[in-house]
């Protein structure tokens, strides 16, 4: 199954509840949180995340680019996100802290930089209901989708494919619909798409626009 979760990071950020209803066909809004440390740059916060929990009627799928993310993960879990993503670079106990989030009722996913060996992380794929492989160095949005990423989702796949789990395979950075389908040959089924899909004229639209290309089918 193919999911499409567009990024509010290339949203009006004075019109988000706006940009949020011209995404009605997405299955999930995703929300990349930064605190100008692990990354440089600053985004949304708990409160933010919050109150877009209160507008959205699409699950938030939130990325934390954040220091200290064992301590803040489970607040974004407990604030009602459907999906919390944690960096593995940022913890030492990536098992403890997706079971954390599972036991407060959110999806766990564990993301992985352009540099970042998937190995470590393979034999625990169980513990995890998504892995985010960043197809950008996370920080900005708009950047150029990264070629030299692909190796690590075919990796991923064939290790979820050969653990018979259930586990989602999301790129983010650079996603339009010619990388889309890079991605998706590669092995991936779950895009973010930000730019792609905000500074079209019918963000709607061009979320099906991304699905049919990601599936292969002409909307």
């Amino acid at each position: 199954m193919v999911r499409i979760n567009p990024s509010i990071l290339a949203a009006d950020f004075a019109n988000l509840e706006r940009d949020i209803a011209r995404i009605s066909t997405a299955d999930f809004v995703h929300v990349d949180v930064m605190d100008n440390h692990f990354v440089p740059n600053l985004t949304f916060g708990l409160q933010m995340v919050q109150r877009l929990q209160e507008v959205s009627a699409r699950p938030l799928d939130v990325h934390l680019m954040i220091d200290d993310v064992d301590r803040w993960a489970p607040e974004y879990a407990r604030s009602g996100a459907s999906s919390v993503t944690f960096h593995a670079e940022a913890t030492e106990q990536p098992v403890e802290l997706a079971r954390a989030l599972r036991a407060l009722g959110a999806r766990a996913g564990i993301a992985l930089k352009p540099g970042t060996d998937p190995e470590p992380y393979l034999a625990h794929l169980h513990e995890f209901d998504q892995v985010l492989v960043m197809t950008v160095e996370p920080g900005f949005g708009g950047q150029g989708f990264m070629h030299s990423t692909m190796p690590t989702v075919t990796r991923v796949r064939e290790a979820i494919t050969a653990g018979a789990t259930d586990v989602w395979l999301q790129v983010d950075g650079g996603i339009d619909l010619h990388s889309i389908t890079v991605a998706r040959d590669a092995g991936a089924d779950t895009f973010v798409a930000g730019s792609a899909v905000f500074r079209a004229d019918d963000p709607t639209a061009q979320v099906e626009l991304l699905r049919a290309a990601a599936t292969g089918h002409r909307p």
